[in-house]
């Protein structure tokens, strides 16, 4: 009876765990899930070197405003990692072992602070905060392309990721937003408002958190 079941088999044999039916539907539909699992590793291997905003937040000494919203950020592109990286494992993937390669495969420049030209070190003396916004504009302008490409190749093939996609770049639009209002008023003296809300908690990220389990019973 169950072998009349419309979805009751397909492609993947029974019980073997060799494959992943979540992987082959992508792949019928005229995905490719081992290039967009590639993909996947170099656009987290981004949001988890950008949760390094630690070290440009830092350096907006009396800027308590511009820290919060930078602190906003850093910890909602953590929280896009968070998201995504159990979808790299459901595609039949896996992260970088070293984390030195996971960060030299990322699909964006680092997000670290200006260094004088020929200088291998910031000078920290020297610190203009509007170079330090605008590394942070740009961070989020290159996580609104890679995001917007994934959302590319998942749209008709891979619902989960797509969704998944989408809803980090609604953050990241956010994001760029953000720091166009600030670099605007800091270095043009101009008003460019984004339109800017506080999140209920810092790094809410309210498009890309999923419900937190307690497992504490």
């Amino acid at each position: 009876m169950s072998d009349d079941k419309k979805h009751g088999s397909g492609s993947v044999a029974a019980g073997d765990t060799s494959q992943r039916v979540g992987a082959e539907v992508v792949r019928e539909r005229g995905g490719d899930p081992e290039e967009l699992r590639e993909k996947l590793v170099d656009a987290i291997g981004a949001e988890f070197t950008t949760y390094y905003y630690t070290t440009l937040r830092c350096h907006l000494a009396g800027h308590e405003d511009y820290k919060e919203i930078t602190e906003d950020a850093r910890l909602e592109d953590r929280a896009h990692f968070e998201l995504v990286f159990p979808r790299v494992f459901e595609l039949g993937g896996r992260l970088p072992n070293d984390i030195r390669d996971f960060a030299d495969r990322v699909s964006c420049p680092d997000a670290e602070l200006p260094t004088p030209q020929g200088g291998d070190e910031p000078d920290v003396t020297q610190m203009d905060t509007e170079d330090i916004l605008e590394i942070l504009l740009e961070a989020e302008r290159c996580a609104i392309r890679t995001w917007s490409e994934v959302c590319d190749m998942t749209r008709d093939c891979d619902p989960r990721t797509y969704d998944m996609a989408q809803r980090i770049l609604n953050e990241e639009m956010d994001h760029e937003a953000w720091f166009i209002e600030l670099l605007s008023k800091e270095r043009d003296g101009e008003i460019n408002p984004a339109g800017h809300f506080v999140r209920g908690e810092p790094g809410d990220a309210p498009y890309s958190t999923n419900n937190r389990f307690n497992d504490s019973a």
